[in-house]
């Protein structure tokens, strides 16, 4: 009852809003993040500076269903809120933008529940429920002085990215953003890059931001592993104890540069590293084949080499800290190689996907730029673990094409992941089955839905090299959210 009240206070607010013809200044890509379609403008004086500046709201609901079967803790949980955006005019460049959200959590919440919530976490901040049983969750996760001219741009601040290791990855409630400086330039011909400089992360459950590559451990907190880093990709031996023993502060300098100098091809290389810890180097080439007016075949290739900078001697060769079956138990080397090849005929497509993680380390990544992301990664999965194998077949399809459903876009994944069955700090193999519908309605153009599913079938008596049954991690699940953007 409590779901439909708020689906009617949704397309109530939409209407009001349609009849009232809102002006379309933002609009959401096929993963429901925000593309702002009007800007602000530049102008000649200080006193028009907040005066001609832009509000971006957005109401959101995220709903999560997730029955483990008879190995977990069933539940619902869901989030109402959204956010509240506003961006100056630029005046001889600079410009500032602050960003407010907020998630409002309600359904089967409890206390105790707080560690077993999966996709759904997201709505709350985990620390709060269990410290003060506080299920809300309101932060400026956005705040940043900008200078911008016709080819380069500079932030300072509190921002959201777009890199390959670290994104905003704004698929819930709130995004996940960064602390520090980015330096954006085009005055390279057909070329692009990004420089940024970061101190801090606000993972998208958390309230205040943190530690960028430290996961918490206060001895005298029970709960302090959820305040710092807790990413799934997070490795849990990288405690900051640890690091404030060696006098480690975990900051990331990243280069990113995108070229398009070869037609119909990009290639993109990518340089991530926390200093005295990590770094990684990565290459990517796309290119399109024109088949024929409507059809084209895209093939992509990736590799990925992470470099052990001095964060396996501390924490070990797998993210969970059982090095059982690990070639080299105190080496965080790794490399991952993907591929892919998409087959598209107008906006209906279909992918092959590929990746294979070699068998030294695992790649540590928990800044929500996920490393097989495009190629062999699933809803919700963690595929990039030492030894990993991962197949993918994806199908994308636009229903409105055929008249059959104005603005309905579907897609399927089916990917089986084959983890190695000797390490014990590895999950068992599994296949994963996904199936998503996004809605667009085109009478209320700032209303959207969309509904995912996934389907996670875990092979639940494998034993690993130190006789341990690796758990059954099998699952169903099925998220809906609707956003209404004014």
């Amino acid at each position: 009852m409590r779901l439909l009240l708020i689906t009617l206070l949704f397309i109530t607010t939409a209407v009001y809003g349609e009849q009232n013809k809102p002006t379309i200044k933002q609009k959401l890509n096929c993963n429901m993040t925000v593309k702002y379609i009007k800007k602000p403008k530049q102008i000649d004086s200080m006193e028009d500076f907040l005066d001609n500046g832009i509000f971006y709201g957005r109401i959101r609901l995220n709903n999560f269903l997730f029955d483990t079967g008879d190995v977990g803790e069933d539940h619902y949980i869901a989030g109402l809120g959204g956010s509240l955006i506003y961006k100056s005019a630029f005046f001889n460049g600079f410009s500032f933008t602050s960003g407010l959200y907020t998630s409002q959590n309600f359904g089967e919440t409890k206390r105790e529940l707080a560690g077993a919530y999966k996709g759904g976490k997201d709505v709350l901040n985990r620390y709060d429920v269990a410290t003060n049983d506080d299920y809300g969750l309101t932060t400026m996760a956005q705040i940043y002085g900008e200078y911008k001219t016709r080819k380069t741009q500079i932030k300072v601040g509190r921002f959201p990215l777009e890199t390959f290791l670290l994104k905003s990855n704004d698929t819930k409630m709130i995004p996940n953003t960064f602390e520090g400086l980015y330096f954006k330039s085009r005055v390279i011909p057909k070329t692009s890059f990004q420089v940024a400089y970061i101190t801090k992360q606000k993972l998208r459950d958390k309230r205040s931001f943190h530690h960028v590559l430290a996961y918490g451990d206060n001895a005298d907190d029970p709960y302090s592993k959820w305040r710092e880093n807790d990413d799934s990709g997070m490795h849990r031996g990288l405690t900051l104890s640890k690091l404030n023993e060696k006098n480690i502060d975990d900051n990331i300098i990243l280069l990113e540069v995108k070229n398009q100098s070869i037609e119909n091809t990009i290639l993109t290389a990518n340089y991530t590293a926390v200093p005295e810890l990590l770094s990684s180097f990565t290459v990517e080439g796309k290119h399109k084949i024109l088949v024929s007016e409507d059809f084209r075949v895209i093939p992509s290739l990736r590799y990925m080499q992470q470099f052990d900078d001095g964060a396996g001697e501390i924490a070990g060769a797998n993210l969970k800290n059982n090095t059982v079956a690990y070639t080299d138990p105190n080496s965080l080397s790794a490399s991952l190689v993907a591929g892919r090849i998409d087959f598209v005929y107008d906006e209906s497509s279909i992918r092959l996907g590929y990746t294979k993680i070699e068998d030294d380390g695992d790649i540590v990544a928990p800044w929500r730029g996920l490393p097989t992301a495009g190629y062999s990664r699933a809803m919700g999965q963690t595929n990039w673990y030492a030894n990993t194998e991962s197949y993918m077949i994806r199908a994308d399809y636009d229903f409105s094409k055929t008249g059959m459903v104005e603005g309905l876009r579907g897609m399927m994944r089916y990917t089986v992941n084959d983890f190695d069955d000797e390490k014990a700090g590895v999950q068992a193999d599994n296949t994963v089955l996904t199936f998503d519908l996004i809605k667009r309605f085109e009478n209320i153009p700032n209303l959207s839905a969309k509904l995912r599913t996934a389907f996670v079938n875990s092979n639940g008596d494998t034993i690993a090299q130190d006789g341990s049954i690796k758990p059954d991690s099998s699952y169903n699940e099925v998220r809906l959210e609707m956003n209404y953007l004014f």
